[in-house]
């Protein structure tokens, strides 16, 4: 079955301004999240794909077009089922105004039993990511072969929910981890189960330096949601 290559899109403007993004309309890289993504095709100099994924969503649009003017011969595939969490009426609020939400504390200790207020439940969320993604995997083995590699642009939640899907995670300790803005995941499946090749992967260790202006895109710090609702 084929290898798959799950790039959280780049810094956004959300992230810089301490914004649960979600859905929101109108969201790009900043000036750091679009360096990010120039430097993309350097990073997968090599590694031969038979597809190009994204969220529809704008941020994760931008982070592959440089890949993309990069290998001519690929065309970019939109998917819905790997599209940002819907967190509802906490779409767009600040960070920080949501730590005292009751539903924080759900969010980040039992996600299982979190569900958005005018939005989505983690749990659906997880679904329609791991259904997308075997759909996925069934196609691009059909057309490619059982070798083939191809990469996927998403979110911190849904990242985070697939590798928790690879690893055989519980849901509940998908907060457990961590993925940066243009970081790399990589699983691999196979017939009998997949495996975790990469993850979280930057190519440095720039975010191991504490820094006072730590972004989040949502569901990714201790008290976040959308890159996760619980990811740094």
């Amino acid at each position: 079955m084929p290898t798959l290559i799950l790039v959280r899109h780049g810094r956004s403007t959300a992230n810089t301004a301490g914004l649960l993004a979600g859905r929101m309309p109108g969201v790009t890289l900043d000036e750091r999240g679009a360096a990010q993504a120039a430097a993309l095709p350097a990073r997968l100099e090599g590694v031969p794909l038979a597809a190009v994924v994204s969220s529809p969503l704008q941020r994760c649009q931008e982070t592959v077009r440089p890949l993309l003017d990069a290998r001519p011969g690929l065309r970019l595939h939109t998917e819905d089922g790997i599209n940002e969490c819907d967190y509802g009426d906490w779409t767009g609020r600040k960070l920080d105004e949501l730590t005292d939400e009751p539903l924080m504390e759900i969010v980040q200790a039992h996600p299982t039993a979190a569900a958005f207020p005018g939005g989505e439940s983690m749990r659906t969320m997880q679904h329609r990511a791991a259904e997308a993604v075997r759909r996925w995997n069934r196609r691009i083995e059909e057309e490619h072969g059982a070798d083939a590699v191809y990469l996927m642009c998403s979110h911190g939640d849904i990242i985070k929910s697939l590798a928790a899907d690879a690893l055989g995670l519980h849901l509940d300790q998908f907060q457990r981890i961590s993925v940066e803005p243009c970081s790399v995941t990589v699983v691999r499946y196979t017939r009998t189960r997949p495996f975790l090749v990469r993850l979280g992967d930057t190519g440095d260790f720039a975010s191991l330096v504490p820094r006072p202006d730590r972004e989040t895109e949502g569901s990714g710090g201790a008290a976040t949601v959308g890159g996760g609702a619980g990811a740094p």
